[in-house]
Parts: structure tokens; sequence; C-alpha cells
């Protein structure tokens, strides 16, 4: 079972709109090396996982891909705001701040945008595809079966998806953009290091290897706060019954090389989502007088908290 905790797991700097950054986050979402990749990916490792004496790994793999639910949450959320034109949302006036101003047509911001399909397709959102718009394929996914090959293969792919995201913020100075990217880039280093430290328990080095790239990202001044704050080092197990077993595999020296120890958490304390306005030019969400009224009548409504094993649920 999974659980859905209201929260993001990084603050979105507010700043202009971007459609262009966004995208380009599109590669960091949908694309072969991005965020929905390794999400299905270890989720589908630990799904098909075999050999109970193998449970620590199991477990490891499965903290990470519920982590990278939370990551497509993320950088769907940040495309979605460097799409959105309200002024409700940003501050400075600009061409995209007040869609059919002066009388011009209201989406006629689309055609000069990074993706038409941002508004023609999604109603200024996220998609599940890369910068190409090419749609996300299930065909990137990697499960060999046998866990040494799936812990090199998933070396590989959060080195290369560090690396694109290096790319992705030397792509544009929008905080909106830099304040998720720089979030990614130290986690993806600390899924390099969950994956290198896997790989030493089963007697393989490569202590001298990580982090890749070695971009000394460091320099980015986003990143440099997040190292500060050991973010490169945790490791999260998202599990609620406490059963994990993944800390006999994510503990010692980082792998980084970097002085700093590898620690297990249950999960980030994260920040406060915002749902965003409406976008009267998408009809979305396309609420007429009637189903308006119907909602602020439910929203009104007395409803006692439904309870069950996990606990009481807030109503």
């Amino acid at each position: 079972m999974f659980f859905h905790v209201q929260r993001l797991q990084n603050e979105i700097v507010p700043d202009e709109p971007d459609p262009a950054a966004a995208n380009a986050l599109q590669e960091g979402l949908g694309g072969q090396f991005g965020e929905m990749r390794t999400m299905m990916q270890y989720l589908f490792q630990s799904f098909n996982f075999r050999g109970a004496t193998g449970k620590p790994f199991r477990d490891l793999l499965y903290g990470v891909g519920t982590e990278e639910i939370g990551h497509v949450e993320l950088i769907a959320t940040t495309i979605a705001r460097l799409v959105d034109g309200s002024p409700r949302y940003q501050g400075n006036p600009s061409d995209l701040d007040e869609p059919g101003a002066g009388g011009a047509t209201p989406l006629s911001v689309a055609l000069s945008g990074g993706n038409i399909h941002h508004w023609l397709v999604g109603a200024q959102g996220a998609l599940p595809v890369d910068a190409q718009g090419d749609p996300w394929t299930g065909k990137y996914v990697y499960d060999s079966g046998n866990l040494p090959l799936n812990l090199l293969y998933n070396l590989m792919l959060e080195s290369t998806g560090r690396l694109q995201k290096c790319r992705l913020y030397e792509m544009t100075d929008n905080k909106t953009a830099r304040s998720t990217i720089a979030y990614l880039i130290v986690r993806d280093q600390a899924h390099e290091n969950a994956y290198a430290k896997a790989l030493e328990k089963l007697g393989v080095e490569w202590n001298k290897l990580l982090p890749i790239p070695k971009t000394s990202a460091e320099k980015f001044p986003e990143v440099a706060t997040l190292l500060e704050k050991g973010l490169q080092s945790k490791q999260y197990t998202f599990n609620i019954d406490q059963k994990n077993e993944a800390a006999k595999v994510f503990n010692g020296p980082s792998p980084s090389n970097d002085g700093t120890e590898l620690s297990m958490e249950q999960g980030p304390q994260g920040v406060e989502m915002e749902i965003a306005v409406e976008r009267p030019e998408e009809f979305g969400p396309g609420l007429d007088a009637d189903l308006m009224e119907l909602v602020q009548a439910t929203a009104e409504m007395e409803m006692s908290a439904p309870t069950g094993e996990w606990g009481a649920v807030n109503g």
C-alpha cells in the first residue's frame, strides 16, 4: 500500500513564468533518464524482487522508488507553475501575466511558448513527455531480475539523470526552475550513494568513482545549501509500519567521500502544497454556478472523521 501526504518534498520558489524552462524540464520528467522512468524502474524491481535474504536490498529499492513518486509530483508541479501565466501566482507584469489583455487572443501566448501542447492538451500543466514532446514509454524500464545488474543499472541511471539536471540548471536562471532542479541534483546524489553502498555490501568498491558526474555541483548556491544540510546522505523508507530493513544496507561512510555518514529516516518534512488558480481561458476547472454551489455545500458539510487500521483520518 502507498499513503499520500499532501506536502511537496521541497519548496518551489516563486518567479516569473518561463515556458521554455518548463519545456526543458519535461526531459527531467518524461525523458529516458527522467523521474517517471526512475519511479517505475525502482518500483517494478521492488515488485518483482526474489529472495527473502535480500529483503534489505528490496526495502532500499522500495524507499527510493516511493520517493521518486514525490519527485514526479514535484517536477510536474514546477512545470505547471512555469507555464501558468496567472498574475495571481507571479508578481511582475509580463506578456504572460494577463492572457487576453488589451483585446488579445486569450491563448495567443501558446504560439510562442516552449511546447504548444502545454496549452493545447495540458491546460497549462505538465505532460508525460520529454523535451521533444515524445511520450514517455515503459520500454525505458529495466529490470533484469538480477540484483547486482539492477543496482549497476540504477547507479548509471541516477548518474545520467544528475548529469542532465546539472545541464538543466545551467540552462535557466529562473528561481522556480532552479529550486526544484537543485533539490533533484542533491537527491540524485543521495540515490547514487544508496546504490553504490548497496554494491559495496555485495563486495563492489565504488568509493573512488562517485559522485558522478564530478561537476562540482556544490558551486550552485541552491545545491550548496542542501549539501550543508546533509541531504545527499539521507535516504527515506516511506514505511509506516517500521518493517523496512534498508538501514542494514544504507549505513556507514558516504561513498561520495565527503565526510558524511549515511542515515535513514521515515520521510522528509516537506512543505505545504497549494492548488493552482482557475484558468478561465482553458476552461479549467470548468465548474458552472450550480456545480460551484454544490462544491461549497459539500465543503461546509460536517463530516465525521473516518478511522481505519492506520488510525484516525482528519476530515
